[in-house]
Parts: C-alpha cells; sequence; structure tokens
C-alpha cells in the first residue's frame, strides 16, 4: 500500500518488513505480515482511524488494562490478538507498538519453528 502524509502506521510498517522471513501482502483492506506462514501484524485505516493488531502472550496484562481503561483505542481478543485503534494526531506509543511488535513476531516464529519438525542434515560416510 502507498504511504500516505502523516500515516502513524508507516514506522510500524517499516520495522514489521525489516525482520527476517517477512512475507507483507494485503488480508482484507489491512496489509499482514507473516513469518514462518503465521500472522503477525494487520495494520491499516479504517473507519477514519487507524488500525494495528498483534499477537500478544506476555504483554496480555498490561493490553487488559489498557482495554479496561481505554475501550474505544485498545480491544483484547480471543487466542492472544490485540487491536489498537489511533489517530494521526494521537498515534500509538512507540515504545508501546515496538514491544508488541517484537512479541508478536517473536511469537510467529517460535510457533512455527516447534510445529515444524527439524530438519536432519544427511550423514556422511567418512572413509
Amino acid at each position: 500500500m502507498a504511504a500516505r502524509a502523516n500515516d502513524p502506521t508507516e514506522p510500524i510498517r517499516e520495522k514489521a518488513s525489516r525482520y527476517p522471513g517477512v512475507d507483507e501482502g494485503t488480508a482484507c483492506t489491512q496489509s499482514s505480515f507473516k513469518a514462518g506462514g503465521k500472522g503477525f501484524l494487520y495494520v491499516g485505516e479504517q473507519g477514519g482511524r487507524y488500525k494495528a493488531m498483534f499477537k500478544l502472550e506476555r504483554s496480555i496484562p498490561e493490553a487488559t488494562a489498557l482495554a479496561e481503561a481505554h475501550p474505544a483505542d485498545v480491544q483484547v481478543g480471543k487466542g492472544g490478538w490485540v487491536t489498537a485503534r489511533f489517530s494521526a494526531e494521537e498515534p500509538m506509543p512507540k515504545g508501546r507498538w515496538t514491544k508488541w511488535l517484537d512479541e508478536s513476531y517473536a511469537l510467529a516464529v517460535g510457533g512455527a519453528a516447534k510445529a515444524r519438525p527439524a530438519k536432519r542434515s544427511p550423514r556422511r560416510k567418512t572413509s
């Protein structure tokens, strides 16, 4: 998707695209980022605001507290998916999205590694 002026999701997209093994695509109207075949970020504009979805585990208590304090801005869904909504005037704090993005990516690649059996190198005969 083309970058727009004052798009607060652009730094999030840029960081997500720099992780190793990332595939970028589109899911509905959002940009999607996957690693190891698993989604770890869905981000884009929706309803005049911006939205980013992260898969979280360790940060769920933090996200739940934010959702209780700001239910229009943060929602915690099933399976650890957290949705953050924000605007260009009030973007998501960089420290938060960086932490959540790192965690979401780590869960995607960690989960993918556990799901696949380890490849073994063929044994070589020595003479």
